[in-house]
């Protein structure tokens, strides 16, 4: 499997837009979810840990799960995070893990999965009876987001309603919505919506 954030994983954590959009999407998420040092988590994307530096000192651990191996080896240069996060570089799409995690967080990885009611199918089956998610992704936009030239890239964000009526569909009950974050880019603006539900 071709590794396409191998270059970008080296500077990725010095990126302006990046850490902007990841300390407020950690932020709604603290806002929005009740965590406790009991509960084990898995960050869907993990990238460099940047979601799950903010997530795990209010848990008992993370799974952080990615496609890209370049990315998880900068998360586990990161000390802080050495006791409290497992690094799994597998694509849980198409070969599930064994274990069932009490939340799934995900932060602007959706659009880079091809199959999206596979994906929440997925998050379904990993996850325990009244489990629940939080997932942060771009709203709906008009594919000026990403360079046209990136690869990887199979959505231009996510109708809410859409979205909903596939989480719905998987055994999920209270979705609820919120804007955790507006991104400023080229003179256009692009929300970032966090969609919580619990799993029943």
């Amino acid at each position: 499997m071709t590794d396409l954030f191998e270059e970008k994983a080296k500077d990725w954590d010095a990126n302006e837009m990046v850490m902007a959009l990841s300390s407020a999407i950690g932020t709604t998420m603290l806002k929005q979810v009740q965590f406790n040092s009991e509960m084990q988590v898995m960050d869907f994307g993990a990238g460099t840990g940047l979601i799950t530096s903010q997530i795990a000192p209010y848990v008992n651990k993370i799974s952080a799960v990615d496609v890209s191996e370049s990315m998880l080896q900068q998360l586990l240069a990161k000390q802080e995070l050495k006791d409290k996060v497992e690094t799994i570089c597998q694509d849980i799409t198409s070969q599930p893990l064994e274990q069932r995690f009490d939340l799934i967080m995900s932060a602007m990885a959706m659009h880079h999965v091809e199959d999206t009611n596979k994906m929440i199918e997925q998050f379904a089956a990993h996850l325990k009876p009244g489990a629940g998610i939080a997932l942060a992704d771009l709203d709906k936009e008009d594919g000026s987001f990403h360079p046209p030239e990136i690869e990887g890239v199979f959505h231009f964000g996510f109708e809410r309603k859409q979205l909903q009526l596939i989480l719905e569909k998987h055994g999920f009950v209270d979705v609820n919505f919120v804007t955790a974050h507006t991104v400023d880019k080229e003179l256009k603006t692009y929300p970032v919506f966090l969609v919580t539900a619990t799993k029943i």
